[in-house]
C-alpha cells in the first residue's frame, strides 16, 4: 500500500514574505517527503529581499521563488492549507484542515524583526513536520 505524500499549502496576501520562509523551511526540512505550495490572494511583483536574507542566514536559497496568484485548485490539491493574515480571500473546502498563522507582516521591516518572525514560522515548521510525518 503507497501512502499519499501529504501536501501543504502555504497562503498570505502578497506571498512575498512569510509564506514564502514557510515554503522554504518545509521544503528544507521535510526532504522531499511533502510537496509544498505557496501563493498570495494579491502576490507582489517579487519575494521579499529582506526575507530571502534571513533565510539566506539558515542556509536555505529561497531567491528562485515567485509570488504566485491563489487558485482553486491549488486548495482542492492541498491536505493542510495554512494561512497567513490573507482573512476571507481564501476559498473553503470540507475535509481540508486548515490553520491560521498568526504572524508579524516582514513586509517593510527591516532584518533585525523578520528574524524573529522566520524563528516563529521555524518552530512552527517543525511542529507541523511532526504531526505529517507521523
Amino acid at each position: 500500500m503507497t501512502v499519499q505524500q501529504p501536501s501543504v499549502l502555504f497562503v498570505c496576501v502578497h506571498n512575498a514574505g512569510r509564506s514564502q520562509m514557510a515554503a522554504g523551511y518545509l521544503r528544507h526540512l521535510a526532504a522531499g517527503r511533502i510537496e509544498v505550495r505557496s501563493a498570495g490572494s494579491m502576490p507582489a511583483e517579487q519575494i521579499n529581499p529582506v526575507a530571502v536574507e534571513a533565510m539566506r542566514e539558515e542556509g536555505i536559497d529561497i531567491t528562485a521563488e515567485q509570488p504566485k496568484v491563489l487558485t482553486t485548485e491549488a486548495v482542492q490539491a492541498s491536505d493542510v492549507v495554512i494561512t497567513m493574515g490573507c482573512g476571507d480571500a481564501c476559498p473553503f473546502f470540507p475535509g481540508k484542515r486548515y490553520e491560521d498563522w498568526k504572524l508579524d507582516d516582514p513586509a517593510g521591516q527591516g532584518i533585525e524583526a523578520v528574524r524573529p518572525i522566520r524563528d516563529e514560522i521555524k518552530g512552527r515548521i517543525e511542529a507541523l513536520l511532526a504531526e505529517l510525518l507521523v
